[in-house]
Order: C-alpha cells, then structure tokens, then sequence
C-alpha cells in the first residue's frame, strides 16, 4: 500500500509527519488536514467509544498521484517484476495501454488526481484498514467519487475521521465526602462545568476544499458504584447535564439534602475500596461542506474509574 501523503510510494518517500498537533492545533495526516485546537486536552483527556458497534473508518480514499507522480511510483514496480507477470501486464494495459487509462492520463494533468487507499491515523494493522483494496483510480476536479467506492473522502467521511480524533476531558468526579464515607451516608458528586464544555475537531481536504467539524456536546454521566449494595441518586444512576454542570457541589447546609447526583453505600468496603466509575455519554454530531444544519454520529462515551472508602459509622458507648 502506498504512503499517505500526495505522491507517496517507495521511489518518493514522504516526509515524517508527527503525531501531535502544531502550535495552532492543526495535524496532518496525508491529504487530511486535522485541525484539533477546539480538541479536549489535558494529562487524562482521551478518545469516545461510540455508544452502537459503529466505528469510524479505518481506511478512505482520497488524491494521492498526479499522472507524473503514479508513473514514477509504479513502473519501478513492473520492473522489479516481484509482483508476478500476469498482475504487471494487467497494471500496465490499466494505467498506460487504455483500458481504461492511457499513458497515466497525461493528457488530463491539471484537472484531476489518481486517487488511492490511505490508511486511517491509529489504525494501522486494524483489520479493516484492509477494505479499501479497490485499484487506482482517477477522479476529476470537481467531480465527485465514483458512486460505488464507498470509501471516498466526502464531508461525511471526514466527519466520521473526526470523531476518532475527538478527545474529552477526564470523568475523575469530585465527592463530598471526598475518597473516604460512611455506611448509609448519601455522597454528593459532581462534575467540574468548566471541564465538560463542547468540544470539536475539523478535518479538511485543502487540495478538494471540504472540510466537515464533528462537535462533541457533554449530556449526561452513569454513575456505576463498584458494587451491588450501593443506592445512586437518581435511581436510574444517570445524572443529567443542568447548566453546563453535572450534579451539585456540596456546600454547608446541604447535609439534610438528596444530592440530585450522587451514592448512598450500604456496606463497608472493609480494608479496600471500591471501583466507582463515572462514564459520561457525549452527543455528537457534524457540519460540513454542502451540507445544511447539523447531521447526528453515535453518541460516544469516555468513563474514569476512582476508589472510594466506606467505613462503618462507630458509635460511641458510655
């Protein structure tokens, strides 16, 4: 499979591109241009996990040669003959003998690309980087991809590569008492407003003029307490997003309250803690080039994991 920049293959190799993002958040990934400075950040930030089996892309198509580019990529390849006679032949009457192509389509340079697989950021050796098998192929400028390589680079593709570039925040939550209850004590918990704000990604293809932001929009947290003998408020144990914030930080006062989000733990955890995990759900959706309003992706999720100590209330005898 050839490199994932314009041009690339073993007679061109293409630079190294880094994986992290440039002083103004933008990350090139071949001829997708990742801009992530709207991204979630931090020590803990991490990638959603779609809420359905759904995935994003593990392979597209988009340009990659001009006429000049393809012929200097693939005739040390005929030539070398590794591929097996019969494959160089059937290459050869494709690209250079007219059917369909003829001499790498020179007579067209300026006003279209070759295009070719590129495999996703992350996921190469993923299986599904191997779907996109189709030969090369030549698309001209403004024309759209051919209708049945489902893979091509549109907006809604970029979309779907942006949101496996979404990063958010840690679900870490803060808990009133913090890390150590008691038994039947209802523990306050909440999350910090400024933390779980939008977040977006923008994927573009500058050689194309697409681009499409995939937004990511906190909603609600799954409070699981790591153990059966345990009550969560509310009963369902999803606390939903209210003002920007999820939950309601304790304060003074509040001690004959219900948390609007929190646990109530029944037993001890004796000498080691329990597992609470919080899992917020992300609604998410995209803009793009030609497209009007907002279109939905799956929902995605992210979750932390964090002990807290239960101890039994002592009484005091006299």
């Amino acid at each position: 499979m050839a490199d994932n920049v314009i041009g690339g293959g073993s007679q061109n190799p293409p630079p190294k591109v880094s994986g992290d993002a440039g002083p103004d958040g933008t990350l090139s990934a071949g001829v997708v241009v990742f801009d992530r400075s709207k991204n979630g950040s931090g020590p803990k930030a991490g990638p959603v996990t779609s809420a359905t089996t759904w995935t994003p892309p593990a392979c597209y198509y988009a340009p990659k040669y001009t006429p000049e580019q393809l012929q200097k990529y693939l005739e040390p390849i005929w030539e070398a003959g590794s591929t097996g006679h019969e494959w160089d032949l059937s290459q050869r009457k494709r690209y250079v003998e007219g059917e369909p192509y003829k001499d790498f389509n020179k007579e067209k340079a300026g006003e279209g690309y070759w295009w070719d697989s590129y495999v996703t950021p992350g996921r190469i050796g993923d299986p599904g980087a191997l779907d996109c098998d189709d030969p090369i192929f030549w698309v001209d400028n403004n024309d759209d991809p051919p209708a049945d390589i489902e893979q091509a680079i549109t907006p809604e593709m970029l979309a779907q590569l942006a949101y496996a570039e979404i990063r958010v925040p840690t679900t870490e939550v803060d808990l009133a008492p913090d890390g150590e209850t008691k038994v039947n004590l209802p523990t306050w918990m909440w999350l910090d407003g400024a933390d779980f704000k939008p977040v977006s990604v923008t994927a573009s293809v500058p050689l194309l003029g697409i681009q499409a932001t995939t937004t990511a929009v906190p909603v609600s947290v799954r409070i699981e307490p790591g153990t059966s003998d345990a009550e969560t408020y509310p009963p369902s144990g999803v606390c939903e997003i209210n003002n920007g914030r999820i939950g309601e930080p304790y304060a003074e006062g509040k001690a004959n309250r219900t948390p609007p989000c929190g646990v109530k733990y029944l037993r001890s955890s004796g000498d080691d803690a329990y597992k609470l995990q919080a899992t917020v759900t992300w609604k998410i959706h995209w803009t793009g080039t030609g497209v009007a309003g907002q279109r939905p992706l799956p929902d995605g999720t992210f979750g932390g994991e964090q002990d807290v100590t239960v101890q039994e209330i002592q009484a005091v005898n006299r």
